[in-house]
């Protein structure tokens, strides 16, 4: 296949227990999302394989029966921390809800996190689809839209409060005694119709001027404050065409807000299940696809998509299902997928078991690059979000086996150009916009 000019982002999706349900009764699998020795582990080698970010999603409620690394893990930002001192390149990414959030928290937070990590901060601003976790905090969950609303403004707050430190206002002057630059500091007097935040935050400018922003949001609401906000946006995907259609209807929103289509990366998630032949690939998902408990692969699958689906007959096709404003894009895409392929209930339960509803391709390293150059060439994403089934061998069979062909290919990067996320990501650091509108 003949090289391509641009070169992909990639990205990996963290979950401790493997992204598949089952990964980790794989043999040599990792056991636990508990482990800072395990996902240390993953940081070097998403380094080895010169990945743009390491991402670590999260969930507010935890039930015996959901996906181990959902059930039982460390809070995402407390781990990347941690993390932030045994690498030196990747891009450290983490979950923080705007609906069970107040935004001088996340703000300070990662502000701290990109100082820590020397500019590798990325916040994932998402509004929490799940009820259960409204529980957790005493509260009444909002409808889509809603939720939205207030992200709109969270956002907002938590870009101004990182502008409001301009560069070089700590100079720490022996000679007067100055330690900060009263003129280089300003509140952000916000006062909207959800948030009310004085402002300043007690931490400076950071390192990539605003950490970088993650979206995977797929509804109007969502793609419409991904496109004024984003820097990078996670897309569920099953089909080449419908992907083209996405990335360029997003691409196409953001010349409303001033912004630049190229300036927006949009990695869709896919799992891919390497093996050194075709006939080894497959051998290692029917492995995996062994270990699926039908009760907690239907759980799953009914909590992707917002309807309990435990009393349909296995072997019946998937009928249209009105879906619940609770339901996310996983729900749209794969109901989609099961109409159009006229799967069963059984057929879809052992996706979403693989992948919880992620794209899965299986095969040998040649033939998953093929498909990834495919789909990058094709114009449907800017590279990729990859969800190894298990790790750490899953994420090692990519790194080691298909990164070097991409790579040959001229569709990946062979070394780190810079030591920041928004130098991997090919963006500009900005300046302060409250000292530089």
């Amino acid at each position: 296949m003949s090289q391509s000019p641009r070169q992909m982002h990639l990205g990996v999706f963290v979950l401790g227990t493997g992204n598949h349900i089952a990964g980790w009764r794989y043999p040599g699998a990792a056991q636990s999302f508990e482990d800072l020795g395990v996902v240390q582990e993953i940081g070097r080698i998403a380094e080895r394989g010169k990945f743009d970010l390491i991402f670590l999603g999260d969930n507010l409620a935890s039930e015996p029966g959901m996906h181990p690394s959902f059930a039982a893990r460390f809070e995402p930002l407390t781990m990347l921390a941690a993390l932030a001192a045994t690498t030196t390149h990747v891009g450290l990414g983490a979950t923080a809800s705007t609906t069970y959030n107040e935004p001088y928290n996340v703000a300070r937070a990662f502000a701290s996190l990109d100082h820590l990590s020397g500019g590798r901060a990325a916040w994932n601003a998402v509004t929490s689809s799940g009820e259960k976790a409204a529980d957790n905090f005493g509260r009444i969950h909002p409808e889509h839209d809603a939720r939205y609303e207030v992200a709109e403004e969270f956002v907002d707050v938590v870009r101004g409060l990182w502008d409001c430190w301009d560069d070089g206002a700590v100079i720490r002057d022996h000679a007067t005694g100055r330690y900060i630059d009263p003129a280089k500091v300003k509140p952000l007097d916000h006062e909207g119709r959800f948030f009310r935040v004085k402002g300043p935050l007690p931490t400076s400018r950071t390192p990539q001027g605003q950490p970088i922003i993650l979206q995977a949001g797929s509804s109007q609401p969502g793609l419409a404050l991904a496109a004024r906000t984003a820097d990078v946006v996670f897309a569920v995907v099953q089909d080449l065409e419908e992907a083209k259609a996405g990335y360029t209807a997003l691409k196409s929103r953001m010349p409303a807000f001033g912004r630049d289509p190229d300036t927006l990366a949009v990695l869709p998630g896919v799992m891919p299940v390497v093996g050194r032949t075709e006939a080894e690939a497959r051998e290692r998902l029917n492995t995996l696809q062994s270990f699926v408990n039908t009760d907690n692969a239907l759980s799953m699958l009914s909590s992707r998509l917002g309807v309990d689906v435990s009393g349909f007959p296995l072997d019946a096709l998937v009928p249209e299902l009105p879906l619940p404003d609770s339901s996310h894009g996983f729900a749209r895409v794969m109901l989609a997928k099961a109409l159009r392929e006229r799967m069963t209930w059984r057929d879809l339960f052992n996706l979403t078991g693989a992948a919880r509803g992620h794209w899965v391709i299986c095969g040998a390293p040649e033939s998953i690059a093929d498909t990834l150059q495919e789909w990058f060439e094709a114009g449907a994403c800017d590279g990729f979000n990859i969800l190894p089934p298990y790790f750490p061998g899953g994420f090692d069979d990519f790194v080691d086996l298909v990164v070097p062909v991409l790579q040959e290919r001229g569709l990946f990067r062979r070394e780190y150009s810079g030591t920041t996320l928004r130098e991997h990501l090919g963006l500009d650091r900005p300046r302060s916009r409250l000292f530089h509108p």
